[in-house]
């Protein structure tokens, strides 16, 4: 890792040869002997630069970036992208060739609080996971909480996962002041205060960027009418899950009438229990929905384990109803299934047709400023150095959704590098290693 010592010699080195098998033969001949090779580099303390990712096409829609450039990272921030870098300028060198680099991406849409009082696991059968181990290998820098936690138990989330996570954890508090503990605690209207989760997310302003809507299932609208209050009092925004009514709620009525532009619909591709699906029998999106597009409501991806369906997915695509935000609703469940990560999940909109670039953007820019963090999702200067390094694959592969359904793809996204505030998390590669020598 940077900054770390091999017999007595810093991880600042010279730049090994870019090569593969026997053609490095000769180069790490010379590298066996290479003493006084690395004495005439530059001091280290002279280097301005922590970390330089070079030759990578970079795909930064926020800075309206698509081309082959380096990036520079400083003390945790970007410091510069431009082409060609002097490489003797940093300490650590990345090879990126071939390789995309992009912002870290940012997942709106996770379940990563346990919530635990008095030994009692509150949100077990939500099957929670822990932030680090999945967002890093999945080339995702920021997570949010979907309403794992209530006013009540907030403070709890960042005692216990948010403030030791490498991964950056914000969080929507659920409008029930308890969180997602399931069963009859997520019908009780009782714990639905508005106040309390207004003055709660305020407190916790630098976590908290809205309030959550899930799993009631009765016949009003008043969880989703405090959850509005509650976020026009703290200035975030609304995200609902809707279905499983009884009797059903109005679709129409909750994307034209209650949801404000800026507010989120998850799971816009699912068809559940208890909820009208974006798309009708005949195969075309509701026109309600396409007025509520363009009103500035906000259509979230959202997986998960049961919420994304083909027959929903591909005609809303054809039709123009794209999601505004990829995320997953990571939870175990999730992770060993259809939806599997980030990458997976970004792979399988690509096979079924959007560009590269505009994937990058909707899990990037676009969910940071939906959740009101621009500066997030971006590799402008002076941004904190969140970055993927990403390799695109192709062959044959197949990919499936939450009712079992396949479709075959040519193309697939793996995470090779990931760094948060420019430390490095994740690196399956070794793109970041100093090259084995034999001695």
């Amino acid at each position: 890792m940077a900054g770390s010592d091999v017999k007595g010699v810093r991880r600042a080195r010279p730049s090994y040869p870019r090569c593969f098998g026997a053609r490095c033969a000769p180069a790490l001949a010379s590298l066996a002997v290479s003493g006084a090779a690395i004495a005439a580099e530059p001091p280290a303390q002279a280097r301005e630069y922590d970390l330089l990712i070079s030759g990578g096409r970079v795909i930064d829609p926020a800075n309206g970036r698509d081309g082959i450039l380096d990036v520079a990272v400083r003390r945790g921030r970007i410091a510069r992208v431009a082409v060609d870098i002097d490489p003797a300028r940093a300490r650590a060198v990345v090879d990126a060739s071939g390789l995309i680099v992009a912002p870290g991406f940012v997942d709106i849409h996770t379940h990563v609080f346990f919530g635990t009082t008095d030994g009692t696991y509150l949100h077990n059968t939500y099957e929670a996971l822990a932030p680090d181990s999945f967002a890093p290998r999945s080339c995702t820098t920021t997570v949010v909480d979907a309403g794992s936690s209530g006013w009540r138990d907030v403070a709890l989330f960042k005692a216990q996962t948010i403030a030791h996570s490498k991964t950056r954890v914000l969080a929507f508090l659920n409008i029930v002041g308890g969180g997602m503990r399931g069963g009859r605690a997520e019908q009780d209207l009782g714990d639905m205060d508005a106040a309390r989760t207004a003055a709660a997310a305020r407190a916790h302003g630098d976590e908290v960027v809205g309030v959550k809507v899930a799993h009631y299932a009765g016949p009003a609208w008043d969880p989703v009418l405090r959850a509005v209050e509650a976020a026009r009092a703290s200035g975030g925004r609304v995200m609902v899950d809707l279905g499983h009514h009884v009797p059903e709620l109005s679709l129409r009525e909750l994307l034209l009438t209650h949801l404000r532009p800026g507010d989120i619909f998850t799971h816009v591709y699912a068809d559940i229990p208890g909820r009208t699906t974006v798309v009708d029998e005949s195969g075309r999106v509701r026109p309600y929905v396409l007025e509520a597009a363009r009103r500035g409501v906000v259509f979230d991806l959202g997986h998960g384990a049961g919420s994304f369906v083909f027959d929903q997915a591909v005609p809303a695509l054809a039709q123009g109803l794209l999601p505004d935000a990829i995320s997953t609703d990571m939870r175990l469940k999730s992770l060993n299934g259809a939806m599997g990560d980030m990458v997976n999940v970004v792979s399988k909109m690509l096979n079924l047709g959007m560009s590269l670039p505009d994937l990058v953007r909707r899990s990037t820019a676009a969910p940071a400023a939906i959740i009101g963090r621009p500066e997030l999702g971006t590799l402008g200067e002076g941004a904190a150095a969140d970055v993927a390094v990403l390799r695109l694959d192709t062959g044959r592969y197949g990919y499936v959704d939450t009712r079992g359904a396949r479709i075959d793809g040519d193309r697939r996204i793996e995470c090779a590098m990931t760094v948060r505030d420019g430390r490095v998390l994740w690196d399956r590669d070794g793109l970041n290693a100093r090259r084995y020598v034999p001695r």
